[in-house]
């Protein structure tokens, strides 16, 4: 099969840090290939691919200083898509709805992935290209969006191999927190957990720019590189460190995740999950198996204890059974048939 996996430029493929879309992408993407299909990325150019790589924009947006509207090359990646797609079987997005606008200039099949929210605020366009194939990334992503044309549900994927288990966590003991320190991802809540409950508390992410100011009023203050330590922005194996010698990981949102790379990111080295009911957490943790379920941050410090108990190897195992990356990329190929038979 001749497919296109469109990614957004804004970071490369894979990601040298943290970014969920672009991991993904970068799975799936290297996954298809050795499994013989004929697969062309359309990323930024310094992302590294099996598939054959083709970009308008030499590097990620955001590490472009000449990138001073990245709106312009997201409409020449459009565009170029548009000139090459008879080349392709099919089209995968990874991009926002403003790739819709170039849609009724294909004829060949395409499909989407949102791997965010869906935007209330712009809802008119979702009605407007509502008949539009998608593949969604969990059930309450349907839930909480517009009513799409949906081939099926494909959770996300994480090559086991890169996540090493680690069957005993560090002593001194610790709780990790990983992700964007963005107001819904909730990093003051797990500062907060950790004050309560005496525990050493390691956090690494990055912080956007339309974060710096929670990070500089709620978080930057709670930091004292003792109990609260802040790591910045990390790479995948510094990553691996963190969540894999950490007793639990704390995954305390406040918004409907519509996935949450993280968690199964930790559960994969063996780290319980501690998360709070939104979005997807119930599709992907296990309550009382691989991690613990609460209602509310305030809830999680209570949690801790029950968590502890909870097997590792049952946490690595249960990744390996519905998360890996061959299984994700089962779900994408069962798709793309079904889209292509309903096509002709």
């Amino acid at each position: 099969m001749r497919i296109a996996q469109v990614s957004p430029l804004w970071e490369r493929v894979p990601p040298p840090g943290y970014g969920g879309i672009e991991l993904v992408v970068s799975h799936l993407t290297d996954e298809l290939v050795r499994r013989g299909h004929d697969v062309t990325l359309f990323a930024s150019g310094d992302s590294i691919t099996k598939a054959k790589l083709d970009s308008v924009a030499p590097q990620a947006l955001r590490l472009d200083p000449l990138a001073e509207v990245p709106l312009i090359y997201e409409l020449l990646q459009l565009t170029q898509i548009c000139e090459v797609a008879d080349q392709f079987d099919l089209i995968h997005f990874h991009l926002g709805p403003i790739a819709f606008l170039v849609i009724d200039k294909i004829k060949t099949p395409v499909v989407f992935t949102m791997h965010g929210r869906f935007g209330t605020n712009i809802s008119k366009i979702y009605d407007r290209y509502r008949h539009i194939p998608h593949i969604s990334i969990s059930n309450h992503q349907r839930s909480s969006g517009p009513d799409m044309s949906y081939v099926a549900t494909v959770y996300n994927g994480v090559s086991i191999e890169d996540y090493p288990f680690n069957p005993e966590p560090a002593d001194p003991p610790y709780l990790a927190f990983l992700g964007r320190f963005s107001e819904e991802k909730g990093p003051h809540h797990a500062i907060k957990i950790a004050r309560e409950t005496g525990w050493t508390l390691k956090m690494a992410g990055k912080v956007d720019t339309v974060d710096r100011k929670f990070f500089d009023k709620e978080v930057a203050p709670q930091i004292d590189g003792e109990q609260i330590q802040f790591l910045g922005e990390v790479t995948h194996e510094q990553k691996v460190e963190l969540i894999s010698k950490a007793s639990l990981t704390l995954f305390p949102i406040a918004w409907p995740e519509p996935f949450g790379l993280v968690m199964i990111e930790s559960m994969c080295v063996g780290t319980p999950v501690i998360a709070t009911k939104f979005g997807s957490v119930p599709e992907v943790v296990a309550d009382k198996r691989t991690g613990i379920i609460c209602a509310s941050p305030e809830d999680m410090n209570t949690a801790i204890p029950e968590a502890l108990k909870l097997s590792r190897q049952e946490c690595r195992k249960y990744v390996e059974e519905f998360f890996s990356v061959p299984k994700m990329v089962d779900g994408y190929e069962a798709a793309y048939q079904k889209l292509l038979e309903q096509h002709s």
